[in-house]
Parts: structure tokens; sequence; C-alpha cells
């Protein structure tokens, strides 16, 4: 028996949940292009595709919606990179969004083959595109560019304020852009320096995600006020790998002494550490939602290693 489709108001109600704006705390900054000056940039804001197929589990259970894609490639292609010709190849992907009861949407994506996770980066493009035509995120495509400050890295210095119709229902402007009415005030130069060390720790992506959330800036130098950078450090010493220390502890209790391999995780990144008799050392690192063969930052191996390490 085929499923009886929603009522005009149910279908009302659900298309306005899905085109509500999602919490501010998931919308970050892609810079789109520095200037020549490389001190100014223009940005667009974003949300991770995990924004999406979350609201999408909210409103339809993870049973009551698929995707489905297909991925190409066309060949021999040239593109021009700082003055510089590449021949490379670009991967097109098409994933076709599909809600019980409701209808199915598809869209494309694009990237060139030799740049980092293109595949990832081309089917995110896709899916975004296709939920956006059942209203999922349509409201971000309605952003202009913004001229920016950039550091010395290329990122934003301040992250910018985001109007009322980009809030979720029921969300002032004061509570969405927090960077914007937190006192200025003293700031401890130790712990810049504290909160600066953790990016080799942590590695970029984790280490700006701490300190867009938790010192609400996107440079260590940048945190409004000193109560900002104690919680950014507290937020940093929490992070993936501080529970290797608890690992450990267990690992030295009395009738523990065969374990040689602790796995430290918080669901998406997991690093195997393995003991080599005196002391555990890092094995390998895999990160879920971005694979790769090896991770020179961390001085281990990758996501074939951790997973065959994790298997054994």
């Amino acid at each position: 028996m085929a499923a009886t489709k929603f009522t005009e108001a149910e279908r009302e109600k659900l298309f306005a949940q899905l085109e509500a704006p999602f919490d501010p705390a998931l919308i970050k900054w892609r810079v789109m292009r520095i200037f020549d000056d490389g001190r100014s940039g223009v940005i667009l804001p974003f949300a991770d595709p995990r924004a999406y197929t979350d609201r999408l589990n909210e409103l339809f259970t993870p049973s009551g919606w698929t995707r489905e894609y297909t991925i190409s490639t066309v060949p021999s292609l040239c593109r021009m990179e700082r003055g510089k010709s590449i021949v490379t190849s670009k991967v097109l992907v098409a994933t076709a969004v599909t809600i019980t009861r409701v209808g199915s949407h598809t869209g494309t994506g694009e990237e060139w083959a030799d740049r980092e996770n293109a595949v990832t980066a081309a089917d995110a493009q896709a899916f975004k595109r296709a939920c956006s035509c059942f209203g999922l995120g349509r409201y971000l495509y309605r952003f202009g560019e913004t001229r920016v400050r950039l550091n010395s890295r290329g990122e934003p210095i301040a992250i910018p304020t985001l109007p009322e119709w980009a809030l979720p229902p029921g969300m002032t402007l004061a509570q969405a852009n927090k960077l914007a009415v937190d006192t200025r005030g003293p700031v401890d130069q130790r712990l810049t320096a504290e909160i600066e060390g953790f990016r080799g720790t942590l590695g970029g992506p984790i280490y700006a995600e701490i300190l867009r959330r938790a010192g609400h800036s996107l440079d260590a130098r940048t945190i409004p006020n000193a109560e900002r950078q104690k919680q950014t450090v507290e937020w940093m010493q929490v992070s993936v790998f501080n529970p290797l220390g608890q690992a450990l502890n267990y690992a030295k209790l009395t009738g523990r002494e065969a374990c040689t391999r602790l796995v430290v995780t918080d669901g998406i990144r997991y690093a195997l550490h393995r003991s080599d008799g005196r002391e555990f050392k890092r094995e390998a690192y895999l990160n879920v939602l971005e694979m790769r063969d090896s991770y020179e930052l961390f001085d281990c191996g990758g996501a074939v290693e951790a997973i065959l390490g994790m298997a054994r």
C-alpha cells in the first residue's frame, strides 16, 4: 500500500520547519577571495552537511529520507592557479534527496580532482543544492559577499553579524551574535600564547572551531577578554586527545597489563595509541569526515592504518 501523503496543513508546517535558519553556532564563514594586499578578502557563510542531515533526521527520522549519488569525471582539463597551468580533471557528483511522502530533488556539485577531498567537496555541494530545493538551507543563498580584514594566515579576524532574517524563530540578535555583545576587556598574553600553542596539537579545523565557539573569535589574539580566554583554554584541554590520560590510567590498573592498544574517540575522530612495552605512542589517526592517508601534523599514520589497527 502506498504511503499516505501529508495533508496540505502538514506540508506547510514541514516546509516552514525545513526553511527555518540553522542555529548560528552551526554557521561558518569561507574566504572566497583574497585581495592583492593580502590583508582583506570577501567571505560567505555556509553550514556543514551534518547540519542538513540533522534537520532531516529530526523532522522525518533517519528512515524517512534517502540520498543517492552518482560520480563521474571530466578528464584532461587545464586550469590556472597562481600563474601556473595545471592539467587535471573535474569530479562531478549528482545527488538525489528523497523524502518519503514529500518528493525528490536532485542537486549537482563539482570540484577539481587534484584538490584535497575533491569527491567530498563535490558531494557536499550537490547534497546542499538538492536540500535547498525543499527550502533547507536556501536562506544562505541570500547572503552577498562581505569584505573583512584577514590575519596573517588568511583567516577573518572578526565574525560578521548575522541579520535577523538569518536567525531561527525565537532567537534575538543579541543571543545570536555573542561576539557583538561581548565586553572588551583586559586579556592575558600568557593565555594567548597558550591558546596558540594548541594549534599544533589539535590541528587547524578543531582549533578554529573551538576558537569560534568558546573564544567568539577566529584568532587567539582577538579574543575579547580574559574570561573568554580561560574558557577557550578549558575547551581545548578537554579536546579529543586529552581523554588519553584517562585511558592511560585505565591501562595501568592491576590486571590490565596485557593492554597494548588504546583508542580515543569522540565518535568522529579516532586516535589509535599502541604500547611498545614502555609507553603508549600515537600510531594512527582517523577523522571519518576527512579521511587522509597520513596526518603529518600528528606525526602518525592515517585512515587506513587506523582502521587496520583497530580491527586487529
